[in-house]
């Protein structure tokens, strides 16, 4: 069963989560599962608990503004998806190494999730990554079918919500959890390089463009990637995750797109894949690439191989 726990973030905003832990350490891995924009942890426990019966302690756990670190009111909450990585993220990377030191560091990034890991001081420190659907949000990368209605939710509806009632009320309006004004401004200027959209004007101490040292510092990750997309997510469509990833230009980056009907399905979508119906049919493409940095035999789909420095 797993054990709640709370992690400072690194500027010490408390975060809640859970923890899968193996009552003895052989020095395992660890798993730090990265949810989706306003995704509850809650969501992805079937795959923590699977990746904790194949040997891996495991970590979940909630950005602040949301699920076990939501602050009681949103309104005015200060939180953008810069804090989700630069604070929550690297927190939880630092919580990882104080309490299971000596352990190698994996993580699984779902959505935005793939994205967060490189705002991280930390992240250096990762052994392998798993993605699936990271992204950012540009609005040309969405399917093109679904790009209208889409731009009209998440550019036009979502950021005036959030000005006009200082957060955006989601639930009730059955799109996700509710969500700090600062994440749906941020998902809904976002440009073609994030660094051109956040943090606009602010520089380090140093006098640097704040933007741009966060974007430099994707560079810092060395960890292999696999990132998986399949051809029905209108989020995750192959020029979005390209987009990510070139970011992560030190790392050896696999990009393997998937259709439903090469595993008989109908849809699969943004979000089915950490349900646990796919468990024998899409999970072991995450285990056996945290486990040997390798795909499955005979796998399908089409493989697209981005080496360092591409």
């Amino acid at each position: 069963m797993p054990e709640s726990i709370h992690i400072p973030a690194s500027d010490g905003y408390p975060l809640g989560g859970f923890q899968w832990r193996n009552p003895i350490s052989n020095l395992q891995p660890v798993a730090i599962i990265n949810c989706a924009t306003s995704v509850r942890c809650r969501y992805y426990s079937r795959f923590a608990q699977y990746l904790h019966d194949h040997g891996w302690d495991v970590i979940t756990y909630d950005y602040r503004g949301i699920g076990e670190s939501h602050p009681g009111c949103l309104r005015r909450f200060r939180a953008d998806w810069i804090d989700w990585g630069q604070h929550d993220f690297e927190g939880v990377l630092r919580y990882v190494s104080h309490n299971f030191p000596g352990q190698p560091i994996d993580v699984i990034g779902h959505s935005i999730g793939g994205f967060v890991i490189g705002l991280a001081e930390s992240a250096h420190s990762v052994r392998r990554i798993f993605t699936m659907g990271a992204q950012f949000a540009y609005w040309r990368d969405y399917q093109p079918e679904k790009r209208p209605i889409m731009f009209l939710k998440w550019h036009i509806l979502m950021p005036c919500l959030a000005v006009l009632l200082g957060h955006v009320p989601a639930r009730r309006l059955g799109w996700m959890e509710d969500t700090p004004q600062g994440v749906a401004l941020d998902w809904a200027r976002m440009a073609a390089r994030f660094e051109d959209s956040v943090r606009k004007g602010i520089r380090t101490a140093g006098g640097q463009s704040l933007a741009l040292e966060l974007a430099r510092n994707f560079k810092t990750v060395s960890a292999p990637i696999l990132a998986l997309g399949v051809e029905d997510d209108p989020y995750g469509t192959e020029a979005a995750l390209d987009r990510l990833l070139r970011y992560y230009s030190v790392s050896e980056r696999l990009h393997l797109r998937l259709r439903p009907t090469d595993f008989g399905l109908d849809a699969i979508g943004h979000f089915a894949f950490f349900h646990d119906r796919f468990q024998d049919v899409l999970w072991p493409y995450a285990l056996e690439w945290l486990r040997h940095a390798r795909l499955p035999q005979g796998y399908p789909g089409r493989l697209k191989l981005m080496p360092p420095g591409y």
